[in-house]
């Protein structure tokens, strides 16, 4: 008698991280159920979320908005409830399951790291930054580890800037070829409040920092196939748990990456663009700066310890795979 195969729970299935997620795990023999807005089961079906889970073997959570669009005060608020609600939802189902999944991944952001100039951050002594999509983060991750699950393992996915056909990579693939695809760079804008912190104990003092980086801000990436490698490595790997740093072992800055970029799109030339030419050029594109004016120095301290081999460490090769529309 042949045994049914195992169960993967996948929340978040039709983004598109998520959807590679289910192709990965399926390839891998699981039975994928799907949690979302529409799928298998849906986020109003607590009982349905609840027999989903019990006897699953891997549960993956890629559910919230994205934060590829504009910072209004209702996006802001839907960014931070549609990750909370989400977590507590399905962290309330396994606690009560009777067969709770082995290992329990929730996505998280490497931007929950301050601002970085100076040194790379990783899992040991990275510094947490303060704001809006910092508090995100953390509120995110506080609600993913509440609660004792004493047989689920739990991993925190502190996602760098996945590349690949992604909202990410196509805004920036976008300004390479509208002739923007040089440096970008920092400056004074006007002042706004898009960026103030959130949730019940805001950080930082409500203002838009801006910074003098000539174009020389850290650029921490990890491509979409290191990210499914990635969560098969830790899957299988009983003694990691807590926050991973899921980025490239080899961080870039933003003159390099958009000299690639503008490789990848045939464009020779890319005007340097300042952040006073930034600002109407994301507002038309309905996003935001800090996706490139923040400088995201992240590595991976827990995988690479652990001996996790990149397929794509190099970023002029990782662009070189990335599909172009």
């Amino acid at each position: 008698m042949m045994q049914d195969s195992p169960v993967a729970v996948v929340a978040g299935a039709s983004g598109f991280v998520g959807t590679a997620l289910v192709r990965a795990l399926a390839d891998d023999g699981y039975s994928v159920r799907r949690i979302g807005r529409t799928g298998d089961v849906t986020w109003g079906d607590p009982v349905g979320i609840a027999r989903a889970i019990d006897g699953s073997a891997v549960l993956v959570n890629m559910a919230g908005k994205s934060v590829n669009c504009r910072y209004t005060d209702s996006n802001r608020n839907e960014i931070l409830r549609s990750r909370i609600d989400t977590t507590r939802a399905l962290r309330e189902a396994v606690q009560a399951a009777a067969e709770p999944p082995h290992v329990w991944f929730n996505a998280s952001t490497a931007t929950i790291y301050r601002h970085a100039m100076d040194r790379p951050n990783d899992e040991l002594d990275g510094e947490l930054g303060e704001g809006f999509s910092v508090d995100v983060a953390r509120n995110w991750e506080r609600e993913f580890f509440a609660g004792d699950l004493p047989r689920t393992r739990r991993v925190a996915l502190r996602m760098a800037i996945v590349l690949g056909d992604g909202p990410a990579t196509n805004t920036l693939l976008t300004l390479a070829r509208l002739g923007l695809g040089g440096p970008q760079i920092d400056g004074w804008w006007f002042a706004h409040r898009r960026y103030r912190g959130i949730g019940p104990t805001p950080t930082g003092d409500g203002t838009a920092r801006w910074h003098r980086t000539r174009g020389r801000q850290k650029f921490s990436w990890v491509h979409l196939d290191d990210v499914i490698g990635a969560v098969r490595f830790l899957r299988d790997r009983d003694d990691i748990s807590g926050p991973v740093n899921i980025a490239g072992p080899n961080p870039s800055d933003n003159r390099t990456l958009m000299r690639h970029l503008r490789e990848r799109v045939g464009v020779p030339v890319g005007l340097p663009a300042w952040r006073w030419m930034l600002e109407p050029a994301m507002w038309v594109l309905r996003t935001e700066p800090e996706l490139v004016l923040k400088s995201r120095w992240v590595v991976p301290h827990t995988l690479t310890a652990a001996g996790f081999t990149f397929q794509h460490p190099d970023l002029r090769d990782a662009i070189e795979h990335v599909a172009v529309r």
